[in-house]
């Protein structure tokens, strides 16, 4: 008789954790709140470095016919035209490159000026595979665009926590959300990294990621109202959190892995788009443990929840 052997994996991460979260949340909360007014100051002061998408202006992708491109040598050159600030990527393989250049006063005859001028002082080295013209009334659209869609997705998320839990839950991840994004908008306006619109989309991933992490913590949490009645709610809260913290860090890691790997290897085109959601990660999770649950504390949530929510079905039985 061939016997199986009783192989019951590996364990990473401990799942009988017992760490005090919540004896360090009013420093969590305050901390956080003060990151979310300096990411407020600073998109409004300091301001995004919009691209293309944005601001307007023109993209160009060519490619160089005898193999790699250097550079630093084509930046120089085309900075000698005047044509403002002029930012150069390889695109895809070393030979591609992707040429932006800033919105040209003067409408879009001047944006098909520059970019005549470019073509002709790249030579017959280069071969033009695309021109793209972004105009001021586009950009503008586009920028609004992108402010709706963020808030949309906020108002959506709160209204399906709401009807999954209670509006306490809602409350927590909506303003946990709000810190994720205002946190990470806030280091693209720090640093002036570029912001196009492959980042609305970055911060719009990161809303669903960081959305599930915290519907994992309520969800437990709901479970805990349930068995357990009598506990206090921070060290039920602090339960929760620790009953779902190996799946919260495994997560995370496992999604921080992927996103190293694309900012190191994947290229300039999505470099700051992994960026951004490398950074959500990170945030997303410490917020799920460190701001969405300890709200909750203070929104005056109800520990009979689970008993009102049984009551119902009984009661309309009982006036049939």
């Amino acid at each position: 008789m061939f016997l199986v052997p009783d192989f019951k994996g590996i364990t990473i991460f401990p799942y009988d954790t017992r760490f005090p979260f919540l004896r360090y949340k009013g420093i969590c909360l305050v901390a956080s709140l003060i990151a979310m007014v300096l990411s407020v100051i600073l998109i409004a002061t300091v301001g995004f470095n919009f691209g293309v998408d944005f601001k307007g202006g023109s993209m160009i992708e060519v490619q160089h016919k005898p193999g790699p491109v250097d550079l630093a040598s084509l930046r120089q050159k085309l900075s000698s035209l005047g044509l403002g600030e002029v930012q150069i990527q390889e695109f895809g393989s070393p030979d591609d490159v992707l040429i932006r250049v800033e919105e040209q006063p003067g409408g879009e005859e001047a944006q098909q000026e520059a970019v005549a001028k470019i073509i002709a002082a790249l030579g017959d080295d280069y071969v033009q595979r695309r021109v793209e013209i972004v105009g001021p009334a586009v950009s503008s659209e586009l920028r609004t665009t992108g402010i709706i869609a963020v808030l949309v997705s906020l108002i959506g998320i709160c209204v399906y926590v709401w009807f999954r839990f209670e509006w306490q839950f809602a409350v927590g991840a909506v303003l946990s959300l709000a810190h994720d994004v205002l946190l990470v908008a806030g280091c693209f306006a720090l640093f002036q990294w570029d912001f196009d619109l492959s980042i609305v989309a970055a911060l719009l991933t990161i809303l669903g990621y960081s959305v599930n992490d915290t519907v994992v913590v309520s969800d437990r949490i709901r479970e805990n109202l349930r068995k357990y009645k009598r506990m206090e709610l921070d060290e039920l809260l602090n339960l929760s959190i620790n009953e779902t913290l190996s799946r919260t860090i495994l997560t995370g890691l496992t999604t921080i892995v992927v996103l190293v790997v694309l900012f190191l290897i994947g290229g300039e085109v999505i470099r700051y788009f992994s960026l951004a959601m490398l950074l959500g990660v990170i945030i997303g999770t410490y917020s799920s443990i460190f701001v969405a649950a300890p709200l909750l504390g203070y929104t005056g949530i109800k520990r009979d929840w689970g008993a009102e929510k049984a009551k119902k079905p009984s009661a309309v039985a009982s006036k049939a």
